[in-house]
């Protein structure tokens, strides 16, 4: 992600959102159908149950995110973690549909918005608490979809970021 320097606390959350919705995006995209839905072990989540996490979370997190707790009534998490979408079409509808959650949310608030409290779980957050809450969140989550497409495609793999062995090259395009 090319830096844009800032000094803009809700401009700055929206391109790492932005960013890491990115990122997952383009190592979706490295692998197959059947590896969306795939499964390393029993403690593991596929790419797609990830997702359908990821998707739960952001409605309920970003629907109506000024004025009603961030834990909705009818968000069932555990239903989250089993049948994902059955396509690679249908997860990435859904995924998007999340995402407009988050930008929908967040791209209207002002500077003056960061100090408003909003609840999750009925805990109080600031609006800065619980944006940078959800960073965090999201991030996780993408750096393990990121693992997951990585180990699935290693032959294959696309760098996401500096490939190996060019840092050098890299940081001489920089001076």
């Amino acid at each position: 992600m090319p830096l844009k320097f800032t000094t803009s606390y809700l401009e700055d959350s929206l391109a790492l959102f932005r960013y890491y919705k990115g990122l997952t995006e383009r190592a979706m995209a490295q692998v197959t159908d059947e590896q969306l839905v795939t499964v390393l072990d029993s403690e593991m989540n596929s790419i797609a149950i990830i997702v359908k996490h990821m998707v739960g979370n952001m409605r309920s997190r970003w629907t109506d995110f000024l004025t009603s707790d961030g834990e909705k009534p009818n968000r069932d998490r555990d239903i989250e973690f089993i049948d994902p979408p059955n396509t690679r079409e249908a997860l990435l509808a859904a995924w998007e549909e999340g995402w407009q959650c988050v930008f929908t949310a967040l791209e209207p608030l002002s500077n003056q918005d960061l100090s408003h409290t909003v609840t999750i779980r009925g805990e109080a957050h600031s609006v800065m608490q619980a944006i940078n809450r959800q960073i965090a969140h999201y991030a996780y989550h993408c750096g393990q979809i990121v693992l997951l497409a990585k180990h699935f495609n290693h032959h294959e793999w696309k760098s996401l970021s500096v490939p190996r062995g060019q840092s050098a090259d890299f940081n001489r395009h920089m001076l």
